[in-house]
């Protein structure tokens, strides 16, 4: 029995030859005032939202630099519209295979994609998420003059993880900078959510507040009976007006667990107030509905790192994973962890608490 499927052995085959083929074409007279630089990012939301610092610093002090990234069809919405970037390319996971695609089709389209990278000739490849096997696999096929990967040393740029990507700058011979994250929403996106709001929000007081229901870990999962706890107290303290968000779906789908079930909980008991229910099937919805928010609720994971990066004030459930190394960055913000490291044991009264006073300092 074969331990990897034939496609991933047919890819490594076909990429060695290509290699080999393409090797001719790399030269070493690119002046490095002008460097060409690519960044792959490969693994979840938030880690993508985290390299956006780094890029921009690049992108400040090497102005005329050509900067492309490799990102995930899954979050290519969290670079597309970025300023700092030239290009932007993104392959398919096996496992996010859409409708009518299939494993062939996904092997191909990435080797056109990597023999497109490999004939740019880049002087620098960034790994700024670590010796990630996929993504190291990526930056030899692909090849540069020097690549870069985010590893112990870079723990010297600080606890979190946006300064320690933002350490490589040092290691590429730049200035040490943390910028803010960047995140540029799809205009389409803002608008479609927009018109789903009801009209009498816009005459109405009070902040629009969004709860984000889902997490990824079962540590970081607050119940629904709390999201619908905090949303008559802070509609009772600040006359708000709530946007529900979630991750689509059953709880039970293999591929992509939703919380379709604890969306409609909440709704059943907070029907007399006014939460509007926005379905993000696509990154780019998430998005959109966040940048329409006053101030956010979630746990740590992707959409609170979306929200930073928009600079929204927000509440953060931490449970067990590292604020210090995770938490917002450079965002109006109050975190919250238990000893136990289970966000379930946080209580509604003190999220209402944290994010009334956050937001009497904003």
């Amino acid at each position: 029995m074969l331990k990897e499927p034939f496609w991933q052995i047919a890819e490594k085959k076909a990429v060695s030859f290509m290699r080999h083929r393409v090797l001719d074409l790399y030269s070493l007279d690119t002046p490095e005032k002008n460097p060409r630089i690519l960044i792959i990012r490969r693994d979840n939301i938030g880690d993508l939202v985290c390299t956006t610092p780094l890029i921009q610093a690049l992108r400040e002090q090497l102005p005329n630099a050509y900067i492309a990234a490799l990102v995930t069809r899954y979050n290519m919405a969290v670079m597309e519209g970025n300023p700092d970037i030239d290009a932007l390319f993104s392959y398919t996971k096996a496992k996010h295979l859409g409708p009518g695609e299939s494993a062939l089709g996904i092997f191909w389209s990435r080797l056109v994609t990597i023999w497109n990278l490999r004939r740019q000739r880049f002087d620098w490849i960034l790994l700024p998420g670590g010796p990630q096997r996929s993504a190291m696999r990526f930056a030899r096929w692909i090849g540069a003059k020097k690549i870069l990967i985010r590893d112990q040393e870079d723990t010297a740029g600080g606890s979190h993880h946006v300064e320690q990507c933002c350490h490589q700058l040092l290691r590429m011979g730049l200035q040490f900078e943390t910028p803010s994250a960047r995140l540029t929403p799809n205009p389409d996106a803002v608008a479609k959510i927009k018109s789903t709001l009801p009209s009498d929000w816009k005459v109405l007081p009070g902040p629009v507040i969004t709860l984000h229901l889902s997490a990824r870990k079962p540590s970081q999962r607050w119940a629904a009976s709390k999201f619908a706890e905090i949303t008559h107290k802070l509609h009772e303290a600040l006359g708000a007006k709530f946007i529900l968000l979630w991750s689509p779906g059953a709880s039970d789908n293999p591929l992509h667990p939703g919380d379709d079930e604890k969306a409609n909980e909440v709704l059943k008991v907070t029907i007399s107030l006014p939460v509007q229910a926005v379905r993000t099937e696509r990154l780019e919805d998430l998005i959109g509905a966040l940048s329409l928010s006053d101030a956010i609720i979630c746990s740590d994971g992707g959409a609170m790192h979306l929200a930073a990066a928009l600079s929204k004030p927000m509440v953060c459930l931490f449970g067990d994973s590292d604020p210090e190394h995770w938490g917002p960055w450079k965002t109006h913000h109050r975190t919250l962890q238990k000893p136990s490291r289970e966000v379930d044991d946080i209580s509604a009264q003190e999220v209402t608490s944290a994010l009334v006073d956050l937001l009497g300092k904003s």
